[in-house]
């Protein structure tokens, strides 16, 4: 394999890892949440925004520990067949299933974007055009003309109405980070199916 898919595979593997191992100990945040809307509820009064924390840090430990959980293989699998396959056969199977995986990140990554842009404000039109606009709008004027480029910033319903913008910038990093991983993945693949290990 060229050196620089091998530097590429090496650094998102790197990447993903770091990552993944902090997404790690955000159970225990999500436990401490969780603990605590359980101990306001029975001495205190009940608190308004556990519920959606929780459900903002267990979005956090999923999309930031999904690329780890597939760089160490823990991602489930039908092992019917598969499980018996030499390497290569693997290898020739997952080069193949993981470019469905590719399409659907994509879709997801291009429904998250346009998902946050309308958090951002941006209720109509293509959503890589307002993320220019507003990139142009932050360089050039600042970040108070920026501010007002946005429009109505979406809340939550909810008693508490969080903004969903920061969650939704997280969603599409995570995504982005999992699209980087099975990119990773499929190079790995084609190397073993070459009899390389990268």
């Amino acid at each position: 394999m060229p050196s620089m898919i091998r530097r590429f595979v090496r650094g998102v593997d790197a990447m993903n890892y770091f990552i993944g191992r902090f997404a790690m100990y955000l159970i225990f945040a999500l436990i401490g949440v969780l603990m605590w809307s359980s101990v306001s509820k029975v001495f205190f009064q009940p608190t308004l925004w556990t519920l959606e924390m929780a459900q903002f840090v267990m979005v956090a430990f999923y999309v930031l520990g999904g690329p780890y959980s597939i760089q160490m293989g823990s991602n489930v699998r039908m092992d019917l067949f598969y499980g018996n396959w030499s390497v290569r056969q693997k290898a020739w199977m997952d080069a193949f299933t993981v470019l469905f995986l590719m399409f659907y990140l994509g879709v997801l990554l291009y429904g998250a974007i346009g998902s946050t842009a309308y958090s951002l404000g941006h209720f109509s039109g293509e959503p890589f055009s307002f993320f220019w606009d507003l990139f142009k709008t932050l360089v050039t004027e600042g970040p108070a003309a920026a501010r007002e480029q946005m429009g109505f910033l979406e809340r939550s319903p909810s008693a508490w109405r969080p903004y969903m913008w920061p969650v939704k910038v997280l969603m599409i990093f995570g995504i982005t980070l999992m699209l980087l991983q099975v990119t990773a993945e499929f190079f790995r693949d084609i190397g073993r199916i070459r009899g390389e290990e990268i």
